[in-house]
């Protein structure tokens, strides 16, 4: 499920996968490739779990973008 952050207007590639009661959820930057995963309850709302995995991916690329 493709979004753009509207902020940037980059690409963020979301991707669910249950197992059970939990969902393991990635969010992926589409230019660079670079991947935020989260677990969470398979009962949590598609909504907080997209929203939670977007700002890890944002956190993980500025921790990056300050390391260059």
């Amino acid at each position: 499920m493709p979004r753009r952050e509207p902020d940037s207007g980059q690409e963020i590639l979301i991707e669910y996968l249950v197992q059970g009661d939990v969902v393991r959820v990635s969010a992926i930057h589409a230019l660079t490739g670079t991947e935020a995963v989260i677990v969470a309850p398979a009962s949590a709302p598609r909504h907080a779990l997209r929203d939670a995995a977007t700002r890890k991916l944002a956190y993980i690329m500025a921790k990056k973008k300050g390391a260059e």
